[in-house]
């Protein structure tokens, strides 16, 4: 687990070099990949090892997005080129207990939020991470109040962008604040968007 300190960020859905490339110049904390097909964001192992390459010699932290993906598949594809997993489908304590068997690279496990007992079951996850959500990359928020008094690091998500993410980082300090849909223009990463946001949460 890593030191506690200012608010990390994460840009979701890389697809391009130039989305992994100005993520790398923003110094951004972690990039995320969705690596499981069937998504609008979804990438190959080829592009992946593309994007993977720009980012030779940067500090910032790979992410890998899976939604329901064989253990087997993870291993013998991925694990190697990333920092982290990311669990974003439905994933229980027995899938993080054989993946743990494989790697020991931190697992982050994505909850969507829309009570308190969703809450509870992200505070009783063994994943290293929890990453709160209203959805898979819906672009929408759930209701922030049902956070206050989470006590473990966390990564929020859902509907943050350059307006609101300031506000939202001083009410609640989550770990790792996580955004893709709003760094986007005409379905594609834009330069300016991202920008703007990693210096919101940064202001």
């Amino acid at each position: 687990m890593e030191e506690k300190g200012k608010t990390k960020i994460k840009l979701c859905g890389m697809m391009n070099p130039p989305d992994v490339l100005t993520a790398a110049e923003l110094e951004a904390d972690y990039v995320g990949f969705i690596l499981s097909d069937g998504f609008r964001r979804s990438i190959g192992l080829g592009t992946f090892c593309e994007l993977d390459s720009y980012l030779h010699g940067s500090k910032v932290k790979k992410v890998g997005v899976f939604v329901n993906e064989p253990i087997g598949n993870i291993l013998e594809y991925y694990e190697e080129m990333l920092d982290l997993i990311q669990l974003h489908g439905k994933e229980d304590e027995a899938y993080i207990r054989e993946l743990r068997k494989h790697t020991e690279k931190p697992i982050i496990k994505a909850f969507k939020i829309t009570s308190a007992d969703d809450i509870q079951n992200a505070v009783n996850s063994t994943a290293d991470y929890v990453l709160l959500d209203s959805g898979t990359g819906t672009g929408k928020t759930f209701e922030h109040s049902l956070i206050r008094g989470i006590d473990r690091p966390y990564f929020l998500a859902g509907g943050l962008n350059e307006e609101n993410v300031a506000d939202v980082i001083n009410a609640f300090h989550p770990y790792a604040v996580d955004a893709s849909s709003c760094l986007e223009k005409d379905g594609k990463k834009d330069r300016d968007k991202m920008t703007g946001f990693v210096r919101a949460c940064r202001s």
